[in-house]
């Protein structure tokens, strides 16, 4: 046996390494990384040897090796893993030169390998540090261009090992001080961050040896000079990057130079550093430190006084202090983090200062606050704000001062001044800072700016230095935090706080921090000691404290905004609560109960929102909350002092604001409340006096305001208003001149004119209803309404419309109480409103039209209120009402919340003016069917919402009009209350109550039921769901109404009544599904919704409905278009034997009317539907008839290939031939027109030939209809023409597939046309025989050249024909098997791509299956070899029922096609046995399993990527079959094949992969070794990762030495072999695994055999490889080999000419 060592020896791995490292200049990064990290792994084993490789390719340069960087990395890895007795020092001192001359041959600085050189010298270094310093210092004195670099390296060492770095400081700086003087400035920041790594080296050793000082005399000379040479050139050198970087130097050596020498250099060092905080923030935080560094080491050295007194300090710190102001709250920029720490960095400093000089430093920072100016300001407060927790104890005695000088900066404008200041309150509160007034002027101090807005942001930015980012929203947000801090945490400051805050809720400037000072009064009241009177004590005992009236007034109208911020309004209520001690005693219960419900109420701001009226809602809850207050509160002169509250409080508020409107209310309804009249007459004159009506809202609220006054004091109210019309009223004159002036007066003559409209209108609304009548009698006619029609603004048209309105409130109420009295000159109002809701083209005013909108939506609603007051309407003015409004439906949709109320309001007017009109029943029935008829238009429109609004009018227009016709009275007799209920209500009817019913209501005729249901039905299958809905309710409706009206005379309905009324409560049951289900089929409550209108229609209705349906049918909406034609076939379906012959021919000609005129195929194809139905159940002959006279009348006049959407008569004849009733009665009919002309096709030779044709002319047009319609008849696959072609099925079929390839063989050769014809046969005769899937696999590819295509088509089809008519099946096998013995190969293609597939469903015919079984046989060796290899698959596809029989024979056809030498035939061969595989029994397999073996074998290392997969897998198959005697030799086969398959399960390709992974699982059993097993269902044999591969293999090689030792042989050779596979994956596949086998196996007869030659192999591939996998894998291979125990000995190896050199060095050292 060979020993490791001499293994070792044997192999070259001084030139593997050498290989390695050339490597490492590889174009590929792939190859570069792997060598890299074998080198990596074995540079720790012989480390000398790679030192040796890498300093051999070194000797160049970076000019001949493309990778220095790459080779001085490793280098280093190598010196840093060498041990103490392999240090060379020659040898060092030889890669050191290596390293160094290559640095000194480039000027370039801080390149790739100028670093990794570095770093191999910091390695050397950590060895002998003498040695690499040595070196550097012999270059020190060279050439200025190495200096640089040999610097840098010193401080890389330093900073890499300071312990071996500070005791040789001397012999560096003795060395480099000679040198400094003469450094170039471009050069100059790199000696200074030398320095600065020297320091920071001398630093650490203090910290690691406390009591060993390096710094000796010599060391602090050096360092005082360089210390001067920089502070006095450097620091002062024009260059910004010398300058930082001698500062950032100058602060590390600050500690380490003399004090005497710190205190000379103080006065040249302070200046340089201070100059550099005028650059970026960068710097800035360099500066900081190097000052912080110097006020460290001037300050608190603990060898003598400070050497800076607090004077020479102020220039230091009135320096610092704007730093603070533009390095705080950076959070706008990238620098954040560099900002912050230069803002701690500068506090640091301050605490420094302040903690030698704490009162001198406190002065100095109150001075700064007193100059105010700004960033010193703001700086000064920020380093309070930070000192004083930390300077307590130093600064308590002045704390006076400190608060004079906050009190000082109260009123400055700058945001980040506030924000400082704010901050600092909080912290001096804190600390106890906040006694007496000066607390309650800080207080508020946050209030104030707890109140901010972010429109006080440009006020409060203007100026001119900017601080931060802050906002008002975040000042805001910060005072508020501050203020609920000092409330809930400092229990020291509720003396302060109470009663103080309650004076913060009343100023107009505070009105924002109003929930925030709520809250924090809470929190007091909530958390204070003691709950008894004392607190509210302190309330009285103050004379600035507001008193209680005014805090009621306050609040109240503050609660206006339930969505203010911060819960404004749950915060007001909450602190009422807490707050009623103040109040009198009786309302403390009161709110108890009601301020809960009001708080649940505003609970949920999401929830409020989506209620469009919550602000009108939550205003209401206020005035009904202050009104029952007053009542439980019942004390008058309390009320009078609130009065005179609110009154004062009208100064808080500005005109514009919502408050004001709400103001104007509360005060209202506490005079609603007072006797005194004359103390209302003043306070309305001061409401009135203080209301700007020119503005909307406030207008609105001073007329809701006198409504509410004037239902005490209706007098004193019409008095004030009357005095305001004079006035204006004088002005007329005034006005008309305005047309011809400006504009402005008369704007404002029309907020006049608005104001008292409304006032007029809620006065009336408010007012007593006993008291009113004569009023508005007094104001209508009189005319003085007229006087307010001229206005021109929108808001005043709206604001008259609504006064007009509220009188027509008030009329009606009043009758609803008892006082009912006619409107004089209503028709003239009613005019009044129709012209202001116009738009008036000779106004100035340009109404936007969202403004004319809400005009209009109030004029509607002042309509529908005019039309409901007595006198009843004329037919004039119904008229001109009905012209001005109804186009309304048709508004866009958008904006909702304008235009949904619109329409609910002229649906509210059409159902005001159907009641309100009509003398009897079928006057209104008239009036009823006028109004749905000018709404038609709507309801069919093609817009959603115009539908939707249409249905919904008519709907809400027939519960009306069913409201006046139905009572109690049942048609069917019964007594008491019943669902029959159908009586008439006399007291509508007063007049006629002694004349019959008929008198009184409509008859059904006046209803036109037929008209109207076809109309409302299609609407039923609407695509709306609500205008589904509503439809179905409107038929409910409108039979409901007819069958409550009167029987016709004459007639007995005792039998079919009961029916309607069935029907009728069906309808209802689909309309209550639908109003609880939404989810519901529309087209199962459309088919009820049709039978039950089936079964409630008279005779003569449903004719109407069937004459009427063309529009219908013809609908814009597709389904509503549908669900009509489904309504006519149900009509004539259920009823159609009640029509006449007449009939009939009138629907006839409407359907095939609407038929022509549908566009759309299929909607057409359902109206010929119904015209089938029609024929079915009526007369066919008529509907026949009319069909061909229809198609006869086009044929002459049109050219019907031209139609749009194709000709309707066609379609007409293709629905009667798919008709199961009427396809033979129409062929029929055909043939009976067509009979002659067959006669002549039959015998087109005969005399009478000429005879027949002249005949046929005669009959010219219903001749070519019937032509046509027997054309159409065969195509669209009638019954008839589908009975003819099935007696011949088998034989048309096959002509047609055997012809199919006959006609690709045309097409191969350029002739196209045949197959496009064949093509259009084939897909006649499918449509004609129903089959559909055989159309579309024709479809899909049929006109596809390609061989494989077309024969997989002929296949899709003999699957289909075998599922759909497996009886055809038989016959078309036998037709087929003859075919393969025709001359012509496409069709002998053709006919066994058929029986390929035929033979899978031929299970249930054995005698043909054997027939075809041997024709198949027979033809595997056909000359074409796509008919062998369908013949093949068409073996494999027997039935599985059969297969054992037949198994024998196909697998002998397969093992002999496998030798074909066709390669298609072979993969054919393969994929086919791996089917035949999993059904064949042992019997037939065993026998030739080694043959099958061999031949797949072979084809695994096919160029073929699909017969490598599956020449594998089916191998994989064949294990199922190696057990019993066949064992062994199968299990031969396996380790024959083993190397193979664990090369390619890393293939390029997937489904190689996959098949190789699947086959070995199946392998691992019949090995019967446990570890193989888990290891082939592991993760790392599934995962297509390269190294997850390489992580298996090692795996398996493991196994593979540890339990195949024997196998391992033939393993290697295998794997050898494969070195030279033609794929270069499988070949780096191979290097891995055979490297993986040689370093884990320790059998020395495969490591003597195959070591050495894989070794050398790899030397080659990594030398001559073009594949950068290869390469790649031959590096990761050398680390296997190399790392592995079986090669000790080459880590002692190295190159001859290092061994020769190092020898050289050994004895030159010897004789030293």
């Amino acid at each position: 046996m060979a020993s490791s060592s001499s293994l070792g020896s044997s192999i070259p791995a001084p030139e593997a390494v050498q290989v390695l490292v050339s490597s490492l200049a590889d174009e590929s990064p792939m190859v570069k990384e792997a060598s890299m990290a074998s080198l990596k792994d074995i540079s720790p084993l012989n480390p000398l040897l790679v030192l040796d490789c890498c300093s051999a390719v070194s000797r160049g340069g970076r000019r001949r090796f493309g990778n220095m960087a790459g080779v001085f990395q490793v280098m280093a890895i190598g010196v840093r893993a060498l041990d103490k007795k392999d240090i060379d020092a020659s040898y060092m001192g030889k890669l050191a030169k290596i390293a160094t001359t290559e640095i000194i041959s480039s000027k370039e600085l801080n390149s790739d390998w100028q670093r990794a050189a570095a770093s191999l010298l910091v390695s050397i270094g950590s060895h002998l540090p003498d040695l690499m310093m040595e070196e550097i210092f012999l270059h020190l004195s060279g050439p200025s261009s190495a200096l640089p670099a040999m610097v840098q390296i010193l401080a890389d060492f330093a900073s890499a090992d300071a312990l071996q770095f500070t005791p040789r400081l001397k012999g560096v700086l003795s060395r480099i001080l000679p040198i400094l003087g003469n450094v170039r400035d471009a050069h100059r920041p790199i000696f200074a961050n030398a320095f600065k790594c020297w320091c920071q080296a001398v630093w650490q050793y203090h910290i690691d040896f406390p009591s060993d000082s390096p710094i000796d005399g010599d060391v602090m000379s050096f360092l005082n000079s360089a210390f001067e040479l920089l502070l006095r050139v450097w620091a002062a050198s024009r260059d910004l990057k010398v300058r930082i970087s001698s500062v950032e130097a100058l602060g590390q050596m600050v500690g380490l130079i003399a004090r005497t020498q710190l205190k000379a250099a103080l006065s040249r060092l302070v200046p340089t550093i201070l100059e550099l905080y005028k650059k970026d923030q960068d710097i800035a935080l360099i500066a900081t430190y190097s000052l912080h560094n110097l006020l460290n080491a001037s300050l608190l050295s603990e060898t003598g006084p400070p050497l800076l007194d607090f004077e020479e300090l102020t220039v230091i710190l009135s320096t610092l202090l704007p730093v603070i102001c533009t390095n705080n709250d950076s959070k706008g920029h990238s620098g954040f983090s560099v900002g912050l720490k230069t803002y701690n960095e500068v506090q640091r400093c301050f605490l420094t200062v302040g903690s030698v000089y704490p009162e001198d430093l406190f002065s100095f920072l109150l001075h700064k606050c007193r100059l105010k100016e700004e960033p010193l300001t703001f700086g000064a407060l920020c380093v309070l704000k930070h000192l004083l927790p930390r300077s307590s104890e130093a600064w308590h005695n002045k704390r006076p001062l400190l608060v004079d000088t906050v009190k000082s900066l109260l009123d400055e404008d700058n945001l980040g001044i506030r924000k400082a200041l704010s901050e600092l309150i909080v912290v001096m509160a804190s600390h106890c800072y906040l006694v007496g007034p000066s607390a309650e002027l800080f207080i508020e101090y946050l209030v104030r700016h707890c109140a901010l807005s972010e429109h006080d942001k440009i006020v409060l930015e203007s100026s001119q230095v900017k601080i931060g980012s802050i906002s008002p929203t975040e000042l805001r947000a910060i005072c508020e935090k501050g203020l609920l801090l000092l409330t809930i945490t400092i229990p020291e400051m509720e003396h302060i706080l109470w009663p103080f805050l309650l004076k913060m809720i009343i100023p107009r400037d505070y009105t924002g921090a109003v929930a925030t000072v709520c809250r924090c009064i809470a929190e007091l009241c909530r958390h204070r000691s003691s709950y008894n009177n004392n607190m509210f004590e302190d309330c009285k005992a103050r004379g600035d404290i507001p008193n209680p009236e005014e805090l009621f007034a306050r609040l109240v109208v503050l609660l206006h905004n339930p969505l203010a911020r911060e819960q404004l309004a749950t915060q007001i209520l909450t602190v009422l609560c807490y707050l009623a001690p103040l109040f009198p005693r009786n309302i403390n219960l009161f709110w108890q109960d009601e301020i809960p419900k009001m708080k649940a109420y505003i609970s949920d701001p999401e929830d409020l929102k989506l209620d469009p009226s919550y602000q009108e809602t939550w205003d209401d809850m206020i005035i009904n909350f202050l009104a029952e207050s007053l009542d439980v509160i019942q004390d008058t002169d309390w009320m009078i002092s609130l009065g005179n509250a609110f009154t004062k409080q009208y100064a808080l508020y500005t005109p514009d604001d919502e408050h004001s409107a709400l103001l104007h209310r509360c005060l209202g309804m506490l005079l609603q409340k007072v006797n005194d009249r004359g103390y209302v007459r003043g306070k309305i004159d001061w409401m009135y006096k203080q209301a700007n009506i020119a503005i909307p809202t406030n207008r609105l609220g001073l007329a809701k305001a006198m409504g509410l006054v004037a239902a005490s004091h209706l007098d004193t109210v019409l008095d004030k208003l009357k005095d305001i019309l004079d006035n204006v009223g004088q002005s007329i004159f005034q006005r008309f001149l305005a047309f011809f002036s400006n504009s402005c007066r008369t704007e404002e003559s029309d907020d006049v004119h608005a104001a008292l409209a409304l006032m007029y209108g809620y006065a009336a609304r408010y007012a007593p209803s006993m008291v009113i009548e004569a009023r508005i009698d007094a104001l209508v006619g009189t005319n003085m309404l007229s006087r307010l029609l001229h206005v021109r603004h929108p808001t005043a048209k709206q604001a008259v419309i609504t006064a007009i309105d509220l009188l027509g409130r008030a009329v009606i109420n009043a009758a609803e109480n008892g006082a009912p009295f006619p409107l004089k000159r209503r028709d003239q109002l009613l005019d009044y409103i129709l012209t202001l809701m116009g738009r008036d083209e000779t106004d100035d005013f340009a109404d936007s039209n969202l403004e004319l909108l809400r005009t209009q939506a109030l004029a509607l609603t002042a309509c529908t209120t005019l039309v409901s007051v007595e006198p009843k309407l004329t037919i004039e003015t119904r008229n001109h009402v009905m012209k001005a409004t109804l186009g309304f439906f048709a508004l866009p949709n958008d904006p909702t919340d304008v235009i949904n109320p619109l329409i609910d309001n002229l649906i509210a007017l059409l159902c005001a003016i159907l009641l309100t009109s009509g003398e009897d029943g079928r006057s209104r029935a008239e009036q009823l069917l006028h109004i749905l008829r000018q709404i038609d238009q709507y309801v069919s429109s093609s817009v959603d919402f115009q539908r939707r609004r249409g249905c919904l009018a008519v709907y809400e227009m027939l519960v009306k009009f069913r409201m006046l016709c139905v009572s109690g009275y049942c048609a069917l007799g019964c007594r008491g209350s019943c669902t029959h209920s159908k009586q008439i209500d006399r007291t509508l009817h007063g007049k006629f109550s002694n004349l019959p019913s008929a008198f009184v209501l409509p008859s059904r005729e006046a209803l036109s039921l037929g008209d109207r249901v076809i109309m409302y039905l299609p609407r039923c299958s609407d695509t709306d769901s609500e205008v589904r809905k509503i439809s179905a309710q409107i038929l409910d409706q409108l039979f409901s109404i007819s069958l409550s009206l009167p029987k016709p005379l004459g007639s007995s309905f005792d039998g079919d009544i009961e029916l309607c009324y069935g029907a009728l409560s069906s309808l209802e049951d689909v309309i209550a599904i639908l109003k609880s289900d939404a989810s519901i089929d529309p087209s199962e409550v459309f088919n009820r919704i049709v039978a039950s209108v089936c079964v409630l229609l008279t005779k003569d209705e449903l004719v109407g409905t069937l004459h009427g349906c063309m529009p219908a049918i013809c609908d814009r909406i597709k389904q509503s278009a549908e669900g009509a034609i489904l309504a006519v076939i149900e009509f004539v379906t259920k009823r159609g034997s009640e029509l006449s012959e007449t009939d009939v021919s009138r629907t006839a000609q409407s359907l095939l009317s609407a038929a022509g005129h549908v566009a759309e195929k299929q909607l057409r194809l359902e109206v010929l539907g119904a015209i089938s139905s029609l024929a079915e159940n009526t007369n066919a002959k008529f509907v026949f008839n009319e069909v061909l006279a229809a198609a006869g009348r086009d044929i002459v006049t049109k050219d019907i290939s031209r139609l749009r959407g194709g000709w309707p008569m066609q379609d007409a004849f293709h629905a009667f031939s798919q008709h199961i009733v009427l396809s033979v009665s129409f062929l029929e009919h055909l043939i009976s027109v067509l009979d002659q002309t067959c006669v002549a096709k039959n015998d087109p030779g005969k005399g009478e030939n000429f005879s027949l044709l002249s005949e046929i002319q005669l009959e010219d047009e219903i001749l070519h209809a019937a032509i046509f319609a027997l054309t159409a008849f065969f195509r669209g696959g009638g019954k008839v023409g589908k009975r003819a072609v099935e007696q011949s099925y088998s034989s048309v079929l096959a002509a047609l597939i055997l012809q199919f390839g006959s006609c690709h063989g045309l097409a191969s050769s350029g002739q196209h046309e045949p197959l496009r014809a064949l093509l259009t046969a084939f897909q006649a005769f499918c449509e004609c025989v129903g089959d559909l899937e055989m159309g579309k696999i024709l479809a899909r590819d049929s006109e596809q050249n390609e061989k494989e295509k077309w024969i997989n088509l002929i296949g899709d089809l003999a699957g289909c024909i075998s599922i759909k008519r497996p009886k055809e099946v038989q016959n078309i096998c036998k037709i087929f098997t003859k075919s393969l013995n025709r001359q012509e190969n496409f069709q002998r293609e053709a006919a066994a791509a058929a029986l390929s597939e035929f033979v899978h469903y031929s299970s249930g015919f054995s005698s043909l299956l054997e027939e075809m079984v041997e024709v198949l046989c027979r033809h595997v060796s056909d000359e074409s070899p796509t008919v062998r290899c369908l013949c093949l698959r068409g073996l494999v596809k027997i039935p599985s029922v059969h297969i054992y029989q037949y198994t024998n024979q196909v697998l002998g056809v397969i093992l002999a096609l496998l030798d074909d030498l066709d390669e298609s035939v072979q993969l054919t061969a393969v994929s086919c046995l791996l089917m035949i595989l999993e059904s064949s029994p042992n019997d037939a397999v065993e026998p030739i399993l080694l043959k099958f073996s061999v031949r797949l074998r072979n084809l695994q290392m096919s160029l073929n990527v699909k017969m490598r997969a599956d020449a594998f897998a089916a191998f994989g198959a064949l294990s199922n079959y190696g057990v019993g005697a066949h064992k062994d030799a199968f299990l031969e086969q396996i380790h024959a094949t083993l190397p193979r398959l664990i090369l390619h399960i890393h293939d390029d390709d997937l489904g190689v992969r996959h098949a190789c992974r699947n086959t070995l699982k199946r392998f691992a059993p019949l090995m019967e070794i446990a570890g193989l097993l888990a290891l082939f269902n592991s993760h790392s044999i599934n995962s297509d990762h390269r190294s997850d591969y390489e992580d298996f293999v090692r795996d398996f090689t493991r196994q593979l030495v540890q339990h195949l030792y024997s196998r391992v042989d033939t393993f290697m050779v295998s794997t050898i072999q494969a070195f030279d596979a033609p794929w270069p994956i499988i070949q780096a596949n191979a290097i891995y695994v055979s490297s993986s086998i040689l370093s884990v196996s320790d059998d020395q007869n495969i490591l003597a055999l195959y070591y050495s030659q894989v070794f050398g192999i790899l030397v080659g591939k990594m030398s001559r490889s073009t594949d950068a996998i290869v390469r790649a894998t031959s590096s990761s291979a050398f680390g296997l080999l190399l790392k592995s125990t079986n090669s000790i000995s080459w880590r002692a190896a190295r190159l001859e000419r290092a061994d020769s050199s190092r020898k050289g060095h050994e004895s030159e050292s010897a004789k030293k």
